[in-house]
């Protein structure tokens, strides 16, 4: 409902009709009423949101991790934002609506720290994993003895994850994860990278493939 606030002569506050009168600095503003939205979705744009939902869906469990993984790869948008959008440019493939997540090409993290030198990963011990590299930092890169081991492990048969932060630095050159017994003869995607001792800078993470010994 609208309201003449002083007379027939006087400004329009508020609906009347397919108008709407309301106060701009001081002025008076009769417009129309906004049509509301009724366009389909082009193929396009259905495309997108299913590719948005599913990268959105799956990186979610991971949110805190990424917070520091993708911190300064963009200074325009959030860490969140900017590893959903580079995800979404690299890791999806199919074709709508058979969308599907390229685990291979995922980053948890993208930053200028030296990424782990010749790392391998044995699995020779039961629902164990057993990862190992070598001293080496190219001369390019930053690093430290001191940096943060950062493994991120995704099961996709049974949907779960494995995650350790800190239980090792980059001078061990090697540590042992624990995944859940139940993962025995599961292949999984594990993927390891180095956060520095202030948490302040990262290396890419890096994709392995491995199954657990039963």
């Amino acid at each position: 409902m609208g309201f003449l606030t002083g007379g027939i002569d006087y400004d329009l506050i508020g609906r009347v009709g397919n108008h709407v009168g309301r106060r701009v600095r001081g002025k008076n503003v009769l417009a129309m009423r906004p049509a509301r939205g009724n366009r389909t979705p082009t193929e396009a744009q259905l495309a997108t949101q299913l590719k948005l939902t599913l990268m959105t869906g799956w990186l979610k469990r991971m949110g805190p991790f990424i917070r520091f993984g993708f911190e300064d790869y963009d200074a325009k948008m959030s860490a969140w934002n900017a590893a959903v959008k580079y995800n979404l440019n690299n890791a999806v493939t199919g074709v709508a609506p058979l969308f599907t997540i390229d685990y291979a090409k995922v980053l948890f993290s993208r930053g200028n720290l030296a990424e782990a030198a010749s790392p391998v990963l044995a699995t020779t011990v039961d629902a164990q994993l057993d990862f190992s590299w070598s001293a080496a930092i190219p001369a390019t890169f930053k690093g430290e003895p001191t940096d943060q081991l950062v493994l991120i492990v995704y099961n996709p048969a049974k949907q779960g994850w494995a995650v350790s932060v800190g239980d090792a630095v980059r001078s061990d050159l090697s540590y042992d994860l624990a995944v859940p017994a139940m993962w025995s003869g599961d292949t999984v995607y594990p993927y390891l990278s180095f956060l520095s001792a202030d948490q302040k800078d990262v290396s890419t993470s890096q994709f392995q493939l491995a199954t657990v010994v039963q």
